[in-house]
């Protein structure tokens, strides 16, 4: 079944449910949203892209294209926390024969959904919204803005994402070309116990994006311990 056909859900959710009310001011106030972004770079950024928390997946819808249009037209965060916390809850096939093709159900519940969908409802689709700031320099600043905390442990950038390699221990060693080679060709070295699911549009980066990417790594991983090159 494409992916590209998963990608209708949410903007399909998000029409439909506008034709029911959605009680979303309790969850505005008693949301942690810093608790829902962690939760969602973790748990949700795997799948979806959310300029606003770092992440930039494309197996999932586009939180920001979903909302954008319904922010534009007068949709304010109290709906869009709703609308997020029903879709955790009940996921919604791209169509009613693909069940086997959705998010799961409840992958975040209780307090933890409030957090999360008070936070992508705070910046889901809102103008000009840039990626979460990064005290590692212009490198750090790379690595939140590609998406790579979604998937990636890295403490210097706080990231806990379990899908990929620990970082703080497989670049251990590593020098600047060797690092550089798995960004840009990821499968050229594949860590054991974990599948070649990370893209390969990275190599399409500026140069000098790149250069200061390899340097945050190699200096995160020496702050921490590990040498390197």
């Amino acid at each position: 079944m494409p992916i590209a056909r998963l990608k209708t859900i949410l903007p399909l959710a998000v029409a439909a449910m506008l034709l029911v009310v959605l009680p979303g001011c309790d969850l505005q106030d008693k949301a942690d949203r810093e608790n829902g972004m962690l939760l969602f770079t973790t748990k949700c950024g795997t799948c979806h892209t959310l300029k606003g928390a770092g992440t930039a997946s494309t197996v999932g819808p586009n939180l920001d294209e979903a909302f954008a249009e319904s922010r534009a037209n007068g949709m304010d965060a109290d709906t869009v926390a709703g609308v997020v916390k029903q879709q955790i809850k009940v996921p919604r096939p791209a169509e009613p024969d693909q069940t086997e093709i959705y998010m799961p159900p409840n992958l975040v519940e209780g307090q933890d959904a409030v957090d999360v969908a008070s936070y992508v409802a705070s910046v889901a689709g809102v103008p000009g919204i840039k990626p979460p700031f990064s005290g590692g320099g212009p490198g750090g600043q790379v690595f939140i803005a590609q998406g790579c905390a979604s998937c990636h442990v890295l403490k210097a950038a706080n990231a806990q994402g379990t899908v990929g390699p620990d970082l703080d221990e497989v670049l251990k060693g590593q020098d600047a070309a060797q690092i550089l080679k798995s960004i840009v060709d990821p499968a050229s070295a594949l860590t054991p116990g974990f599948d070649n699911i990370m893209p390969t549009t990275f190599a399409a980066l500026p140069k000098e994006q790149l250069d200061q990417l390899v340097d945050f790594l190699i200096e995160s991983v020496k702050a921490d311990g590990g040498g390197g090159g």
